[in-house]
């Protein structure tokens, strides 16, 4: 498959950057084309971030004046949206360097130390940031040791996604701090440091092009000025809300293009036997529940605003919104193989690889269930965990 055909997907906000979407959708036949091989073999989708690099989309989310684009959350929840529609490993992938991105624009605004210096790289050179945060968030592996001038830190990070072609590492590590007990620290971790191998061990169901990796640190040093955050231990506090939101509204928006990629093809499929009401009840049933999933992005991604201020209900928002889309992702993927038949059981079925790759939504924190649980107690005044 080269091309896609979204005509019936339900149209995305009109408040996006478009000009962003067309440079998605001109390098978009040369995701799809590779994209089953990726697939099949397990390999990380290189040809898509070559695409990517030309097309100046890494550098997205750089403030206008730094050499970038200025994306708003909106505009790079829309981009990795789009992506989706031609390869999810691509859109899953990039959307983890793009929400690291977008929140050291977040931390550039505010005058934080590091920022400017990290997005004019990212403008000038189109390097990849890494994230470990989907597998650390509140209760981070490993374990940072204090020494003269910064810390050793050590320890394996599990699902690093794009790891093979990442320049830094945004990661975080336990600390035991004498006086204020378990505290977490945020740093940023260049993959080129002594002691940091990659694991080259992503064998999976799915979004199997995304180079997800796993990263192991040996007793690595990391200076001080490398410390961006220094937060408590297992907790969701200001600046992992803030975090989270950016994140997971982008990494959403990947997940939607997926579902939206399956539906396009059940409509193809669909078409050939288009008087079948059977059939005409399934596409309903999938642009609904498309629509509805849509719209909670939306809301949430309203809520946000395009400069987010830390806020547990702004959290709550994305995460429900996320969970929307995990449980309409599912549904939508089986009925497009119900509509599409036999065909789409087979490995290089487009439906077949979105079945598969929609999987992975769940996995990241809040999964589905786990945010139920924190909006009920939410909505009781109980305190999170």
């Amino acid at each position: 498959m080269t091309t896609l055909d979204t005509s019936a997907v339900p149209a995305a906000t009109p408040l996006i950057d478009r000009a962003l979407i067309e440079r998605a959708d001109a390098i978009g036949p040369i995701l799809a084309e590779h994209a089953a091989r990726h697939d099949r073999d397990g390999t990380f989708v290189t040809e898509s971030y070559d695409a990517l690099r030309e097309a100046g989309l890494l550098r997205a989310a750089v403030p206008l004046e730094l050499g970038g684009s200025g994306a708003t959350i909106r505009d790079l929840a829309g981009l990795q949206r789009t992506l989706g529609h031609y390869c999810g490993a691509t859109a899953l992938a990039s959307a983890m360097h793009q929400h690291v991105t977008c929140f050291t624009a977040w931390r550039y605004r505010r005058g934080l130390p590091g920022a400017e210096a990290t997005l004019r790289r990212i403008a000038d050179e189109q390097i990849v940031l890494v994230s470990t945060g989907g597998g650390d968030f509140t209760h981070p592996s490993g374990e940072a040791v204090a020494v003269d001038g910064g810390y050793r830190v050590s320890g394996r990070k599990r699902f690093v996604s794009q790891s093979s072609a990442g320049t830094v590492m945004s990661t975080m590590f336990p600390f035991s701090d004498p006086v204020r007990g378990m505290r977490v620290l945020n740093m940023a971790v260049p993959l080129a440091s002594e002691g940091v191998a990659v694991a080259n061990n992503w064998d999976v169901l799915g979004m199997r092009g995304t180079a997800s990796d796993d990263v192991v640190l040996t007793d690595v040093f990391v200076p001080q000025e490398r410390v961006l955050a220094d937060r408590p231990y297992g907790v969701i506090d200001p600046p992992l809300q803030v975090i989270a939101s950016i994140g997971f509204a982008i990494i959403s928006g990947a997940y939607l293009g997926v579902a939206e990629a399956a539906f396009a093809e059940a409509v193809k499929a669909g078409g050939r036997n288009s008087d079948d009401p059977v059939a005409q009840r399934l596409i309903g049933l999938m642009r609904s529940r498309l629509q509805v999933a849509g719209w909670a992005l939306d809301g949430a991604l309203a809520q946000l605003g395009d400069d987010p201020t830390p806020s547990y209900e702004g959290f709550l928002a994305v995460m429900t919104a996320k969970a929307e889309i995990a449980r309409a992702g599912v549904e939508v993927c089986d009925l497009a193989m119900q509509v599409a038949g036999g065909s789409s059981y087979f490995k290089g079925s487009v439906i077949e690889r979105c079945y598969r790759d929609i999987r992975a939504a769940a996995f990241h924190p809040l999964t589905p269930e786990a945010t139920l649980l924190a909006a009920g107690r939410h909505a009781l005044g109980v305190a999170a965990d």
